[in-house]
């Protein structure tokens, strides 16, 4: 078991899976993805927020199988 996210990780991670469809289950080109559509200057919070949203794809796949 992993840690419990803050809110504002899950706020912003599921407000980019709305609004932007190229995430993949890749946490590099999620962190990169990340990178580009925000502003977070924090490598740590980018991360995270990377690292949720990779998260999120990968149950969203294994769901479907």
């Amino acid at each position: 078991m992993g840690t419990i996210k803050p809110t504002y990780i899950k706020k912003l991670a599921k407000q980019l899976l709305k609004d932007v469809q190229e995430f993949t289950d890749d946490f590099d080109v999620n962190k990169k993805l990340v990178e580009e559509y925000t502003n977070i200057e924090s490598k740590g919070v980018r991360n995270r927020v990377a690292g949720y949203i990779t998260h999120k794809k990968k149950k969203k796949v294994r769901s479907e199988n």
